[in-house]
């Protein structure tokens, strides 16, 4: 090889290796359900500055978003993540039968391990031409609903027992009841979309769709993306409490090396900023200050816990969800 073809590759490699970024002293990975895309892209540029300034140490954070059922199986398959942010203990409680997380994990951060709640609420066009304003409206004749599969999303499943709970909790409502009751509500869906992201492309680019339930926090973010004259928000008179529980991957980080890490960024979710965080992404702050702060921006609404009308998720989820269970009794006849 010629001198001057040496001094060429010499100066590229020397130009590629300074234009590259300084490695991070750490990596951590947030496996995370469809529709958080927005709030770590938010809070992970916060943690790493704190962590800096706490510390010295630069962390590299690295996100993973798809319907909260395969991502925890692709955790338990081997997708190495040191974290995982889901949005019900269903998926979670996945993880923790088959040791990956503690099982006691809901005792290791405060308030039940969800640093944020939401609730279910109806995404409807302009003006609200079908009049949807309950449950109830959405099995009207003509009325076509959007949401996720609700065997393999949480968003899904979340919905599927809102109207589970509404119709139990109508007058003279029974199991019998409340299973009528969410065959009609199905029937009215000509589709599963595969997650909560999705539902929303289908019902707001595809068009398709009277409307549209999901999480009160996808609201804004729909907003930002496609303008508020798109759409309403509609509260219905009851709905569901929805929690997202965080756990540490305990596999992974010992590992890896990254347990300190991986326990600083979950925990950081429930400092000031990391509730600011939630708050800004239309989640409702366990932080009772903020909360106050932002008050303006959650309506006033009823809800109720899967706790308290299902007797948890160790119970919803097989009786519900499991291969055999309600929804497949119910959607199989539809």
């Amino acid at each position: 090889m010629h001198n001057k073809t040496l001094k060429t590759l010499a100066a590229f490699v020397l130009g590629a290796s300074l234009s590259l970024p300084a490695l991070a002293d750490v990596a951590l990975l947030n496996v995370s359900y469809d529709v958080a895309r927005d709030v770590y892209k938010d809070y992970n540029p916060m943690f790493q500055k704190y962590w800096k300034a706490k510390t010295g140490e630069s962390v590299e954070l690295k996100q993973s978003h798809a319907g909260s059922t395969k991502q925890v199986r692709a955790v338990a398959d081997g997708l190495e993540a040191d974290v995982v942010t889901m949005n019900q203990a269903t998926d979670t409680d996945f993880l923790a039968e088959r040791g990956l997380i503690a099982a006691d994990y809901l005792k290791k951060f405060p308030t039940g391990a969800s640093p944020y709640t939401s609730t279910m609420v109806f995404i409807v066009r302009k003006g609200n031409p079908k009049g949807i304003k309950d449950w109830s409206d959405i099995t009207r004749p003509g009325t076509q609903l959007i949401i996720p599969h609700p065997k393999n999303t949480g968003n899904g499943r979340y919905t599927y027992l809102a109207a589970w709970g509404y119709a139990l909790r109508q007058p003279g409502g029974n199991e019998q009841t409340a299973r009528e009751f969410v065959g009609k509500f199905l029937k009215a869906a000509p589709l599963f979309a595969a997650g909560g992201r999705d539902a929303t492309t289908t019902f707001m680019q595809r068009r398709i769709g009277d409307v549209l339930v999901t999480f009160e926090s996808e609201a804004e973010l729909i907003a930002k993306e496609f303008g508020r004259g798109e759409f309403e928000v509609v509260y219905p008179s009851l709905s569901i409490l929805t929690e997202f529980p965080v756990a540490i991957v305990d596999k992974v980080v010992d590992k890896k090396g990254t347990r300190k890490q991986a326990q600083a960024y979950l925990e950081y979710l429930w400092s000031k900023e990391g509730q600011e965080n939630a708050a800004q992404n239309y989640l409702r702050p366990r932080d009772a200050e903020v909360m106050k702060k932002y008050a303006g921006q959650f309506p006033a609404i009823k809800t109720f816990t899967v706790d308290e009308v299902f007797g948890g998720w160790a119970k919803a989820s097989p009786a519900h969800f499991k291969d055999g269970g309600s929804f497949d009794q119910i959607y199989s006849v539809k």
